[in-house]
């Protein structure tokens, strides 16, 4: 009697199992994205690129998870775009400067032809301004998010406080930063920031022209001791990329999330850039004995006059393109003076 209740204890389960299997919820399917970037994950850059990704994970319930490749491990800075494009990577970080040509309107923002007061303001410009002119040079791209680097200093081994002092010397920089420093009478000369130390301690350049929180990420302020307090343009532009076939691939509530976060997220980049910058620059002063140079107004005048030039070439060359310069510099102009307030 008692096995005969057993098995029909027994029958009752099994047929009652696949009942609640059936009803149970089944598991979402988790996403892995990679992430490639040119630069080691210390630096601001890659601050912002970890912070993305935690809060992509964070949103989505970890629906998504993003795997970041750093140092150019998996892409590298001048072939980042294109390798978004052909699948080596789901997402991009770089910046469009390194790929001259290929971006013309939007490097109009690297130049001398507007003055931001922060790099909260400038970052929140770049992402508007791209997104309401369109670029064509963006169209095969989904824009996650953008930003930009801090002001440009000229941060060399010796002081430098008058064009004279500029006069023929060996200055790393790229991109508009190199078309400025060539028309101070300087030598513009072309490498990786993974180069730069030795030349540096060697002699082959004088200095270099980027943001100030390279003193302390890269330790330059352990090579160079000075910089002049005089900002044309803010630093590098950056732009962080999806390709479109990656984007369409993805649920439309994760899509949501990462739309959602873009303009927070540049904003975000921009006020800790910013922070970043005033630290590093108080553990160069405080730490390498480094010197922040003021240079009179008279001498800033010429400086300033110097590089005017290079506005009218730029809406010269936009011009010949077919691409609306005069109306991006404008725009530029009228958003900067929207967010400063």
């Amino acid at each position: 009697m008692r096995n005969k209740m057993l098995f029909v204890f027994l029958a009752l389960v099994l047929a009652v199992v696949p009942i609640f299997a059936a009803c149970a919820p089944e598991e979402e399917e988790v996403i892995t994205l990679s992430f490639a970037f040119f630069a080691p994950m210390a630096t601001a850059p890659g601050v912002s690129i970890e912070r993305w990704a935690a809060e992509v994970e964070a949103r989505t319930n970890g629906k998504v998870v993003v795997e970041i490749f750093g140092g150019g491990s998996l892409l590298g800075p001048f072939a980042m775009f294109d390798g978004v494009l052909e699948g080596v990577a789901d997402i991009g970080c770089s910046c469009p400067s390194y790929e001259p040509g290929r971006f013309p309107l939007i490097l109009g923002m690297e130049g001398p032809a507007v003055d931001f007061p922060s790099n909260a303001v400038s970052s929140r410009v770049l992402w508007e301004i791209v997104n309401e002119f369109q670029p064509a040079s963006l169209a095969d791209f989904k824009l996650l998010y953008m930003f930009t680097a801090g002001p440009n200093h000229i941060i060399s081994t010796a002081p430098i406080s008058t064009l004279e002092d500029l006069e023929g010397a060996e200055i790393r920089s790229s991109g508009a930063a190199a078309d400025m420093v060539a028309a101070l009478g300087a030598a513009p000369v072309a490498m990786p920031m993974s180069a730069l130390p030795e030349a540096l301690q060697k002699g082959v350049v004088k200095g270099y022209v980027s943001s100030l929180e390279t003193l302390m990420d890269f330790k330059f302020a352990e090579i160079c001791h000075y910089a002049t307090d005089w900002s044309p343009s803010m630093g590098c532009l950056f732009a962080v990329v999806m390709s479109k076939d990656v984007w369409n691939s993805l649920p439309a509530d994760v899509q949501q999330v990462m739309d959602d976060l873009a303009l927070e997220h540049s904003v975000w980049t921009g006020e800790y850039w910013d922070a970043h910058d005033a630290e590093s620059l108080q553990w160069a002063i405080g730490e390498q004995g480094f010197e922040l140079i003021t240079i009179s107004e008279a001498e800033k005048a010429g400086w300033d006059a110097a590089l005017e030039p290079l506005v009218d070439e730029y809406l010269a060359d936009m011009a010949a393109k077919g691409l609306p310069g005069e109306e991006y510099l404008a725009r530029l102009a009228e958003l900067v003076e929207q967010y400063s307030e």
